[in-house]
């Protein structure tokens, strides 16, 4: 299984807020940082505001922080959301229909995964507190 983009790139701004709660941050500097597209995370940080992870602050002094305590976003939860339902296979025209029984296993498997995110926080995965990542701009 691969996650998307979006996934990728939402888990990648959390990670950065988290890294520097002390202030506020942008969206152009998150791009920066990571090398990827700024209009790609414009959308990120739009639906990770409305899904309450992110606040966005407007105005001249505006960015973005996270909303909650990285203790308080769980990561498998994050990634539900942002993946939307998830078919590992298409089995709606397949030619096996009503004979296979590979989506047993498969949905097993996915929940497993999901059950593995599940027990992380966006603590648990932020090495050190950032302490690395932050020194590492100096």
């Amino acid at each position: 299984m691969r996650l998307s983009r979006f996934s990728d790139y939402s888990i990648r701004v959390l990670l950065f807020l988290a890294t520097h709660r002390d202030r506020i941050s942008s969206i152009g500097e998150i791009a920066t940082t990571y090398e990827i597209s700024q209009n790609h995370l414009m959308k990120v940080v739009s639906e990770l505001s409305a899904r309450g992870y992110v606040t966005a602050l407007r105005g001249r002094n505006g960015g973005i922080r996270l909303a909650l305590q990285p203790e308080e976003i769980n990561i498998g939860r994050l990634i539900r959301q942002t993946e939307g339902k998830i078919d590992l296979v298409e089995c709606a025209n397949c030619k096996l229909l009503g004979f296979c029984r590979l989506p047993g296993p498969l949905d097993l498997a996915l929940s497993a995964f999901f059950d593995v995110l599940e027990r992380y926080t966006l603590a648990d995965v932020v090495a050190d507190g950032g302490r690395s990542f932050l020194n590492r701009d100096e």
